[in-house]
């Protein structure tokens, strides 16, 4: 196997530096919000976004102040990329069915899906005001039936974003509030003397974000570690370097620490889609991030065949992979360590992101292999339950379920058992004994 980095962003080890940073920032943070509650919240809103109104939580009369501000062709836009979101997520919703089953006589099990009680939304804004995350998350929690949805994003020039406030409220959201950062999905999942805690933290953010997910993770649920954004081009010599260059930029942009990586098989393309970097950082509106972002975590990977991108890739596990080959429904078939897939030339990331109906808050720093992003399926729990309706039923299997009690040395577990065998197979079993079986009782 040949495999050639062109070009490498930084090293493990710097990445690792930054992250300790973080760690040890936000930890400091939320133990501040959960000793001082309100008081600390409004010190870090006044701290990083220079706001502090007299309530974050904004009212029926702010979210229609809100609105108003929209153009009538943004709404049209909103709308129609809610009605995608909603239809896909309406169809994965009819897809998951309560079951009931009786796998032997009188023994019925089964299970329900029921929704999170509450769930808080964060919509990241800073830079660049995510107007998308708020169809994601809350849109798709209402999908779901969750009965309470708390949806929170930044102020932007001093004030609420109309378009992200419009979007919350047509989203389905209960709860809005003019909240940033590690103070908003803290103040959502540990509450405060005004804010009532939620049973699940969503959506993506900055890597301060991130971590205040992971370490809110256990004290509340999350749908998934959702780092800076990646972008994966796997291309062969189909597509040309101007298409490669513009979707490893399109998502550079979103920060300083966005990784983009090029899996190639042709030395012509790798070396083309480099020229067409720096020719299109020239012109591109946004290249002081988007360079910055090439520069340390940008990466070029010559390989010798296609059965080699398809291992890089897979032992990547990156977050959006934009396969445009000869071959696009081979990687389909085969990939299995992503966060969505955009195969083909003309379906590209930014459509998956903004309007097509697929989630874009999926899962980055390699959590590809172990989970996919948010859906509808997130926001519901899969409870079992069990019934016995027959008293030979009971008897069968408490005779089974004693011996086996038993053989692990619980016997009080298996006292639950031989009761029933008592009380509904007439057996007179002696306390604190496995329940013989009947052809060696008789």
């Amino acid at each position: 196997m040949t495999i050639q980095y062109l070009k490498s962003g930084k090293p493990a080890e710097a990445r690792a530096e930054d992250d300790a940073k973080v760690r040890k920032v936000v930890e400091a943070t939320l133990a501040d919000i959960e000793t001082r509650g309100d008081a600390a919240v409004r010190e870090l809103s006044q701290k990083f976004d220079g706001y502090s109104p007299d309530a974050f939580r904004l009212s029926a009369s702010e979210i229609e102040a809100a609105m108003q501000k929209v153009s009538t062709r943004e709404m049209e836009d909103i709308r129609f990329a809610q009605t995608q979101i909603r239809r896909f997520a309406e169809a994965q919703r009819a897809s998951m069915t309560d079951v009931e089953v009786e796998t032997m006589p009188g023994v019925i099990l089964g299970h329900k899906n029921i929704p999170v009680q509450s769930v808080g939304c964060y919509v990241p804004g800073g830079k660049f005001p995510m107007v998308a995350s708020a169809h994601m998350s809350v849109l798709t929690a209402q999908v779901a039936g969750v009965p309470r949805i708390v949806a929170s994003a930044p102020p932007v020039d001093g004030g609420p974003h109309p378009a992200i406030v419009a979007a919350m409220h047509m989203g389905g959201a209960h709860e809005i509030y003019v909240l940033g950062g590690i103070q908003a999905v803290g103040a959502m999942a540990i509450g405060t003397e005004t804010i009532d805690p939620v049973h699940m933290l969503v959506g993506p953010g900055n890597a301060f974000v991130a971590e205040a997910k992971r370490q809110l993770f256990g004290r509340v649920g999350i749908d998934l570690f959702a780092g800076p954004t990646e972008t994966m081009v796997i291309a062969d010599e189909t597509v040309d370097a101007e298409m490669c260059a513009t979707d490893l930029l399109g998502q550079a942009e979103h920060g300083y620490n966005s990784p983009a990586c090029l899996i190639t098989n042709s030395r012509n393309l790798a070396e083309g889609t480099l020229s067409e970097i720096d020719r299109l950082l020239q012109v591109l509106p946004t290249s002081e991030t988007a360079s910055a972002s090439w520069e340390d975590y940008g990466d070029v990977i010559l390989c010798d065949t296609h059965e080699e991108m398809l291992q890089v890739a897979n032992d990547m596990a990156y977050e959006h992979v934009q396969i445009m080959t000869d071959r696009d429904d081979w990687y389909l078939e085969n990939m299995h360590s992503y966060g969505a897939l955009f195969l083909g030339p003309r379906t590209n990331v930014a459509n998956g992101d903004k309007v097509i109906g697929t989630n874009h808050t999926l899962p980055t720093k390699k959590a590809g292999r172990y989970t996919g992003g948010l859906w509808v399926g997130k926001f519901l729990k899969t409870h079992s339950y069990q019934k016995v309706t027959t008293d030979e039923a009971a008897a069968l299997i408490g005779e089974y379920g004693s011996r086996l009690c038993m053989l692990e040395g619980f016997v009080g577990h298996a006292e639950q058992c031989n009761i029933r065998v008592r009380r509904y197979g007439g057996r007179n079993v002696p306390y604190g004994e496995p329940v013989a079986p009947v052809e060696a009782a008789e």
